[in-house]
């Protein structure tokens, strides 16, 4: 299966998701490339919409590799990773405390004054455009775990073939479209893998936002 762009990989995943509408859940996108996806998912749903913030932390002498991820208050890294590269976690941290930093920045920049969804008790569906080595998706789920969701869901539209097994210690479920034989790049999955900008992270999230009491209907 080749989605045209995220949009369409979005709405075809809402399609499958549209069972859940009745657990009124909350979607959460992973920024950049995630939140158009996750938007789609939403409107199928009629669910809210929030971001997520992520943040890969790579080896240190190649930053491409992840060997883990953050996310708030959460730093997830990978055991075999590590052993296999010979890094420890004090190799880490000036990898660590960057993408911190970051990972503040954008959340200020996509969220501004305007507090998370509560997410304790509620289904929670977390989506991401793809499911390469899986470390955002982990470190996403356990704050989620952490944060007292009741149900954890990750649905992404491509991903490799032991997507599942990787990601069932994490998720209560795990929706997966396709599964491209050969998997090595979640780009594979589309004709148009151009890079999400900032800025359509925060069209995706103004345009789901609830309207201001004086803007909705009477």
């Amino acid at each position: 299966m080749i989605y045209s762009d995220r949009r369409d990989a979005g709405r075809r995943l809402g399609e499958r998701l549209i069972g859940l509408r009745e657990h009124h859940p909350i979607v959460l996108g992973l920024p950049r490339g995630g939140v158009p996806v996750a938007a789609e998912v939403a409107q199928a749903l009629g669910a809210p919409l929030d971001v997520l913030v992520v943040r890969k932390i790579g080896a240190p002498w190649q930053p491409e590799f992840a060997v883990g991820a953050l996310a708030r208050g959460v730093v997830h890294l990978d055991p075999s990773s590590l052993a296999m590269l010979g890094v420890t976690e004090r190799d880490l941290a000036p990898t660590i405390r960057a993408e911190s930093e970051e990972l503040e920045r954008r959340e200020h920049l996509f969220r501004g004054d305007r507090p998370a969804l509560d997410v304790r008790d509620r289904t929670v569906i977390v989506v991401d455009d793809g499911l390469a080595t899986g470390q955002t998706a982990m470190a996403a789920l356990t704050l989620l775990r952490q944060l007292g969701a009741r149900r954890l869901i990750l649905a992404v539209p491509v991903g490799g073939p032991d997507t599942h097994a990787r990601m069932s210690e994490y998720a209560d479920e795990v929706f997966c479209l396709s599964t491209p034989p050969g998997f090595q790049a979640v780009s594979q999955g589309y004709r148009d893998f151009s890079p999400t900008s900032d800025a359509e992270v925060l069209a995706c999230l103004d345009a789901s936002a609830p309207a201001a009491p004086d803007e909705a209907a009477p």
